[in-house]
């Protein structure tokens, strides 16, 4: 199964963000009272760091479809203004035929 860099970057983003909540839960259930000291900065520094990097993933998707977007309708601008020059060029002109 060959993925695109889109699809990619997606399925990424959203195992980052399902570790991230998966971390946020058991951090409130299971290790609520277990926690302490220097285990507790890092379990949460590395969920923070997790969450932080998801958002990051979000807006580089965010930036590359708006790439893909400007592309395509650049693309499609110019397949019309060329569409229109082909029809300009094949249509006879006015004054060959009211003479």
């Amino acid at each position: 199964m060959d993925l695109d860099a889109t699809a990619r970057r997606r399925w990424f983003g959203g195992i980052v963000l399902f570790a991230a909540l998966a971390m946020l839960l058991v951090g409130e259930t299971l290790l609520k009272g277990r926690l302490a000291g220097f285990s507790f900065l890092i379990y949460w520094l590395v969920c923070f760091a997790l969450t932080t990097l998801a958002i990051i993933i979000a807006f580089l998707d965010v930036r590359a479809l708006q790439r893909r977007i400007h592309q395509e309708q650049r693309e499609l601008l110019e397949t019309t203004l060329k569409k229109i020059e082909r029809e300009a060029k094949n249509k006879p002109s006015g004054k060959a035929n009211e003479e």
